[in-house]
């Protein structure tokens, strides 16, 4: 598991581990039942304070993304892969709206707006 924390962000750190930390879960690079990094182990490699590693798992346990079992750490819960892949999709299609709507207001045809992601995609 990487987590890196950007004290310019002006993101809480608290959230920068969750989110990196849900996001590695969603996207599968943290499996079902793996181990997480203790909470003492986790704030210790990022020179932080146990209070913030903490919250962040705490926040990760209240929405179901790893569950503690006491004396042996944290883990990857079980999750419903699909749902997580719909919402994700959800956010792409709020996107997609929003990204149709600017073209429009631009003239800007599909032919154009697929171009404009092969090119962000080659960079």
């Amino acid at each position: 598991m990487t987590v890196f924390i950007d004290n310019k962000s002006g993101i809480p750190i608290y959230d920068q581990i969750y989110t990196q930390i849900k996001n590695q879960i969603i996207s599968g690079s943290l499996r079902e039942d793996e181990a997480l990094p203790s909470i003492r182990s986790l704030a210790k490699d990022l020179r932080i304070s146990v209070i913030t590693t903490k919250r962040a798992y705490d926040e990760l346990e209240r929405e179901g993304f790893i569950y503690t079992i006491p004396a042996k750490g944290c883990f990857v819960a079980a999750k419903n892969a699909e749902l997580l892949r719909e919402e994700q999709l959800k956010k792409i299609e709020e996107h997609m709206q929003a990204i149709l709507q600017l073209a429009a207001s631009c003239n800007l045809t599909g032919e154009d707006i697929i171009e404009m992601f092969r090119v962000n995609m080659e960079e």
